[in-house]
């Protein structure tokens, strides 16, 4: 049987639903390539437009985003850390607490090199947002997500440009921070301004830096005193992809 048989005796539609998350079937994510910056045709017909938590500990990241100014979301891949945080930021925007979003990421290579791609800077670190872009088009559809980057509601901002900063009136999501020095954190977390929320998300076991560079680990040890910070240690029973996942990062 071919897959066009399939979908049609299985009754596939345009998108389905697992969960919170609308997938798109075969027919949608055909054309999808990794590199594509153009985000206008992804999930445009169908979004999310409530995110509810789906562990305890989703639960308690959830809480502590809206209860304070600075969370750090730390824990393994699959436990929706950054997805979390781009609905919350979403639904931000949305209540008009804060006017914009901004999003940084450092850019890895890990071993791959990407200055040979065309573009400028924001072309060529298209590679590395396109999990952001992911959870934006989730939550606003792709048209909206288009319209609101180009005129400057959300932002993307590699960790490299913030230097010298003060982000006022806005929610910002550091993503990726386990690929961030002590250093760079330290000025990350500090561009903190007035009216504002900050959600930094990372896993201190999958850094991409030379051992002993990441300061993920050390930054959340001494920010777990702080009373008003947020620190929530996600764990694998809060994975929320396929169950093999938290099999596989038991033993890795």
């Amino acid at each position: 049987m071919n897959k066009k048989s399939f979908r049609k005796e299985r009754g596939y539609k345009k998108s389905h639903t697992r969960g919170n998350v609308v997938h798109p079937t075969f027919e949608d994510s055909a054309d999808w390539h990794p590199l594509d910056t153009d985000i206008e045709n992804s999930r445009d017909k169908s979004y999310v437009r409530k995110v509810k938590p789906r562990t305890d500990g989703q639960r308690e990241l959830m809480d502590s985003i809206k209860e304070r100014n600075l969370t750090l979301a730390i824990g393994p891949a699959g436990t929706g850390k950054t997805y979390l945080a781009i609905s919350a930021a979403v639904d931000a925007l949305e209540a008009g607490t804060v006017e914009r979003i901004i999003l940084s990421r450092p850019a890895m290579e890990a071993g791959e090199s990407i200055g040979y791609l065309p573009g400028d800077m924001h072309e060529k670190m298209a590679p590395y947002l396109r999990p952001l872009y992911d959870a934006l088009g989730d939550r606003l559809g792709g048209k909206r997500v288009r319209q609101l980057l180009e005129d400057g509601t959300i932002e993307i901002a590699p960790v490299g440009f913030m230097r010298g900063r003060t982000l006022n009136n806005a929610f910002v999501v550091i993503d990726e921070a386990q690929n961030c020095t002590y250093t760079q954190l330290k000025m990350l977390l500090s561009r903190l301004g007035w009216h504002s929320t900050m959600v930094v998300t990372g896993d201190p076991n999958q850094s991409d830096l030379l051992d002993g560079m990441s300061g993920l680990a050390d930054i959340s040890a001494k920010l777990e005193k702080v009373g008003n910070v947020g620190v929530v240690r996600l764990r694998p029973v809060d994975i929320v992809r396929h169950p093999l996942v938290a099999e596989m990062l038991e033993v890795l």
